[in-house]
């Protein structure tokens, strides 16, 4: 066909105008770029603390020493630094991925395994107290539960271990972001002018740097780690050894304990609620990736007003949503465990004198 043929009107050469095209770009919600130390987050923002070029006056690095850490640690230009026959931190070869890599996995998997055993929980000491409205009716939910995840075996896999490694591996991912950021930033592992990971004398400011930020899900997470220490303390730790065994244990245990000492009971129970549904929630929703696009403001501006109010709106719709799922699981929890077996009465005879003795060996009691 002769191109001079062609009807400039045909329908087929319209175009779009090239603004109307760049608002339809703009309105595409791009991924963030994965950090291989970091999943949600930028590991560190160096004016933070102090930049590069102020620490170089105290033994930190220089452009040089940060080039010169970055080719250090890696082969070939791989992503983290990490070539195709290089060696992991952790011993695998081969595998593209480092140590970081793996630890948020552990910490990933290691959710799946505890939230089995917290969902049972929260159905046997929450759930059913709510539909039965009694106390004494629920105990023997109670035990037959316990015969799942309180056995020799069953409790070491689904409670003790997950924890362990789940809070485990996050404070190791951190040191090992730090110590990622100190290499890029501050030029630490410079046999030259350094010794380890640190300066010849550390000093308090060099201390505070390369710290990744923390973010709420974490903080929520060493709150939780706390009172549930607590809890298993109390419920299970101080029975076993003192009593021998924690076989007399259970939902009325816990209501005595709020009639005698009500104040740190519901103090305590409601931290255990409030961490332990906020970061339950919020976890699931970033391995799920929604948590990357809640929030209340923009993080990035387009210029086009309403570009942004749609995309402003999106970050909100998923910041309520998971705040209100959060709140809901906190009220049903609480409607059971507070509205029901907190207000159980005190335990009268011989096992409430049991209870009193337990409870008498708590300064805080």
């Amino acid at each position: 066909m002769d191109p001079h043929d062609l009807d400039p009107r045909d329908h087929r050469l319209s175009h779009k105008s090239s603004q109307d095209t760049f608002i339809s770009l703009v309105q595409l919600d791009p991924e963030p770029i994965l950090d291989p130390y970091q999943d949600d987050s930028p590991d560190f923002d160096p004016t933070r603390d102090a930049s590069p070029s102020e620490d170089a006056g105290e033994g930190g690095g220089s452009l040089a020493n940060s080039i010169h850490s970055l080719k250090s640690s890696g082969s070939g230009g791989a992503v983290g630094g990490i070539g195709p026959n290089t060696m992991t931190p952790l011993g695998l070869s081969g595998s593209g991925h480092g140590a970081i890599y793996y630890l948020t996995r552990i910490q990933r998997y290691s959710s799946y395994t505890f939230s089995l055993f917290a969902s049972l929980h929260l159905a046997t000491t929450s759930v059913i107290p709510l539909l039965a409205r009694s106390v004494p009716a629920s105990e023997s939910y109670l035990l037959l539960a316990r015969e799942i995840y309180q056995t020799p075996l069953s409790e070491p896999l689904l409670v003790a271990l997950p924890i362990v490694a789940h809070v485990g591996a996050g404070l190791l991912a951190r040191l090992l972001r730090r110590r990622e950021n100190l290499r890029r930033y501050y030029g630490a592992g410079d046999e030259k002018s350094h010794i380890g990971l640190g300066i010849a004398k550390p000093t308090a400011r060099f201390l505070r740097s390369g710290w990744p930020r923390l973010s709420w899900i974490a903080l929520s997470g060493y709150g939780f780690m706390a009172v549930v220490a607590a809890h298993a303390f109390m419920n299970r730790g101080l029975p076993l050894a003192v009593e021998g065994d924690s076989a007399n244990i259970g939902l009325a245990y816990v209501a005595h304990g709020f009639v005698r000492h009500a104040w740190t009971s519901w103090a305590a129970y409601a931290a255990l609620l409030g961490f332990g549904c906020g970061h339950m929630v919020w976890g699931w929703a970033k391995w799920f990736g929604v948590s990357q696009g809640a929030g209340w403001a923009l993080e990035r501006h387009t210029g086009v007003p309403e570009v942004d109010r749609k995309a402003r709106r999106k970050r909100r719709r998923r910041l309520i949503g998971i705040n209100a799922v959060a709140a809901a699981a906190t009220a049903i929890w609480a409607a059971g465990g507070l509205g029901v077996v907190a207000r159980g009465g005190e335990t009268l005879g011989w096992v409430g004198k049991v209870y009193d003795g337990l409870y008498d060996k708590m300064p805080l009691f």
